[in-house]
């Protein structure tokens, strides 16, 4: 239940607070004093598009916030929380939740769920299960097919819902299977040939069995054997200065002997010598090191290098050739092994899974198939109490005659809400063919068949608000008196607002806002007023004769607001 509305510059309205509550609120107010900027307001609240122009004309942004009060448990306070929002707990079982929208004068939009900010689509998510707003665009969409099986759903109540949520499990099974077998069977040969090359390039890579790292170190034993000659002569060279294989040669490591000596034969008279003899002797230990790895590398160059050469280039030639196919790198095509044997398990099943899938969809099929017979015999079932009940209805609201005929009709296929067509006609008058409601039905009669569907289906599946906009357009006298007692009755077990220009209609209501344009043509805060006693009378005589203070309109307005009193005490 919507307990108040807050309103600031959104179109003609500078402020505005609606005090609402329960039972049945009428607004109503001159032509242009913002009336409809209420409706406005709440399809904002619940998540509709925006749109810069309904920011005031001079105002940098148009808010509005709304507080409601809701079950502490349950789908919404759920959302609310998962949101991040925060509910106010108000007494058992229920709390108070506050939802904003704001509009910029450049088009940007913020939404606040629980005082937090949210997307706009939680808002969405939140108002479809707190409010149901009727307005023109709702009946033209009354008239789509969708809307009309939606309101039969609606009546038909628990049993259905538990139908069709358990076919639509199935349905939405059926459909993933029979795309991936569609797929995998269009895909069959794309995929057989996979498979094929997948198993050639597993086969060659094995086959040549490459080592992590082997291309990088067969590269540097190529390089080495490339420059053999230049790699001994460097090491020969090397080798004969440190310690020289001829008697009369100088070498690194006589001169450093003779060094040594030299300062053994002085340190005698200076011990910091003995310490450099030390070192010098380490220095020649060194050396001899060096110079004995060094004949050790000359003689495994003295190998057959050529034929070694010959064998390493031919397993580089297989490992590039690996590469080029299966690369960009070894590593890669060692990556290949994995993965592609992995691949291929998968890719070698597709004949199991096809099996599996059209087993699958010929079982689910059929499962489908027969709930798909349940909801047409439910939906049947629903369609004639509708049909009478809602016949009734327009019997009430002045259209005495008219018969509202629901057809459930089975297609070839099904589909995610069944195999039922559900068209919902009409039948303005005895000895008329039913016709469609969207042909069938001008304005005003597509209000009330409106009204009387809601006022119905209210019984079975009611809504926590109703909001009604122009309702009772195109009606007048006595089916607008009709009219306000079917909104009164519908207010008995859920809050309607409605936005009205007649006093028939207002005069049910429990709660009467009047918006009221200022000098200037705005509204402000003191121009919506809560109505009562004298001043109600003087706005129904108004709305009556366009005079509030006529004395046969005000007479008229209080034998209305008497007449609706007794009706509804």
């Amino acid at each position: 239940m919507i307990e108040e509305i807050d309103i600031r510059d959104l179109g003609v309205i500078a402020r505005a607070t609606l005090p609402l509550g329960p039972g049945f609120t009428a607004i109503t107010g001159e032509t242009g004093a913002g009336k409809t900027m209420v409706v406005t307001a709440l399809g904002l609240l619940l998540g509709d598009r925006s749109d810069s122009g309904v920011v005031r004309s001079g105002a940098k942004q148009a808010s509005t916030q709304g507080r409601w009060l809701v079950a502490s448990t349950g789908p919404v306070a759920e959302r609310v929380r998962e949101a991040g929002g925060e509910l106010d707990d108000v007494d058992d079982g229920r709390a108070e939740l506050l939802l904003g929208r704001s509009v910029s004068a450049e088009g940007r939009s913020r939404a606040t769920v629980g005082g937090q900010g949210a997307p706009v689509g939680v808002l969405a998510e939140v108002g479809a299960q707190l409010v149901v707003v009727h307005g023109q665009s709702e009946q033209i969409r009354l008239k789509s097919v969708a809307a009309q099986r939606h309101a039969l759903d609606r009546y038909a109540g628990a049993d259905l819902h538990t139908v069709l949520e358990e076919y639509r499990h199935v349905y939405r099974r059926l459909n993933a299977n029979r795309q991936e077998l569609d797929l995998i069977v269009e895909e069959h040969d794309r995929r057989q040939r996979e498979a094929d090359d997948l198993r050639r390039a597993i086969a060659e890579i094995e086959a040549a069995a490459p080592q992590p790292g082997e291309d990088a170190q067969l590269t540097e034993r190529a390089e080495r054997l490339t420059n053999r000659e230049e790699l001994r002569i460097a090491a020969a060279s090397a080798r004969e200065s440190l310690s020289a294989e001829t008697i009369d040669a100088v070498d690194v490591i006589a001169l450093v002997d003779g060094a040594r000596r030299e300062l053994e034969r002085a340190s005698a008279h200076d011990s910091e010598l003995a310490a450099l003899a030390s070192q010098i002797e380490g220095i020649s230990f060194q050396v001899s090191e060096i110079a004995g790895e060094l004949s050790t590398y000359l003689a495994g160059l003295d190998e057959d290098g050529a034929r070694e050469l010959e064998i390493i280039q031919e397993r580089r030639a297989e490992l590039n050739s690996i590469v080029r196919k299966y690369g960009p790198s070894l590593d890669d095509a060692l990556a290949l092994l994995e993965t592609g044997s992995a691949r291929l398990l998968e890719l070698d099943s597709d004949d199991e899974r096809i099996e599996q899938l059209r087993a699958d969809i010929a079982e689910d099929q059929q499962v489908a198939d027969t709930l798909a017979g349940q909801l047409s015999t439910l939906r049947r079932e629903a369609a004639a109490a509708l049909g009478t009940a809602v016949s009734e209805e327009l019997s009430a609201l002045a259209m005495a005659g008219a018969q509202l005929v629901v057809d459930v009709t089975p297609t070839d296929e099904l589909g995610p809400d069944g195999r039922d067509a559900v068209a919902i006609l009409l039948k303005p008058h005895s000895g008329t063919e039913p016709r469609p409601i969207a042909r069938g039905a001008s304005g005003g009669e597509l209000s009330r068949v409106m009204l009387a569907l809601e006022v119905v289906i209210a019984g079975t599946d009611p809504v926590p608000t109703f909001v009604f906009d122009e309702v009772d357009a195109g009606v007048g006298g006595a089916a607008a008196i009709e009219i306000g007692r079917r909104l009164q009755e519908l207010s008995r077990t859920s809050q309607v607002i409605v936005v009205t220009h007649l006093a028939q209609v207002a005069a049910f209501a429990q709660n009467h806002l009047s918006v009221v344009k200022g000098s200037d043509g705005s509204v402000t805060a003191s121009s919506v007023r809560q109505l009562d006693g004298d001043e109600r009378a003087a706005e129904m005589a108004r709305l009556l004769s366009g005079l509030a203070d006529s004395e046969s309109g005000l007479a008229h307005a209080r034998e209305l607001l008497e007449m609706a009193h007794s009706a509804t005490a």
